[in-house]
């Protein structure tokens, strides 16, 4: 088996958990510690990601403590729309609304912790031919 699940470095790492479960109605799979410090594998469908506290003492540094993210996560689903909007409904800020570009509906929000997500699915057979 073969799969890439992240792991995304946050200073309010409990908090993010709650977030996730609520913007993207992620579901806990394991977690290990209490309040901020803990190692939580989360799972939206069949995309698992994990959470865990930032430590600048260890190189591990979240976006907020670098004034901006180094990268982006694609969450394919469905519905961008309505997924965009819980995130939004949830405390993400919107970067751009949900559009055709690419080949795919894509929009872009950056959650409360400085983490940016793309939201979306390929408009037809992907990859293209």
């Amino acid at each position: 088996m073969t799969s890439f699940q992240p792991q995304l470095w946050i200073e309010r790492a409990g908090a993010a958990v709650a977030f996730y479960e609520r913007a993207f109605g992620a579901k806990v799979l394991h977690s290990v510690g209490d309040g901020d410090d803990i190692v939580v594998q989360l799972a939206v469908g069949d995309a698992a990601f994990w959470v865990s506290r930032a430590d600048p003492a260890i190189q591990r540094f979240s976006p907020d403590s670098l004034g901006g993210a180094t990268g982006r996560t694609l969450l394919v689903v469905d519905t961008p729309e309505a997924v965009l909007a819980a995130a939004v409904d949830a405390g993400a800020r919107e970067a751009s609304p949900v559009q055709d570009e690419h080949g795919w509906r894509l929009g872009r929000v950056v959650d409360p912790f400085g983490h940016e997500w793309e939201i979306g699915r390929p408009l037809g057979e992907w990859p293209p031919r």
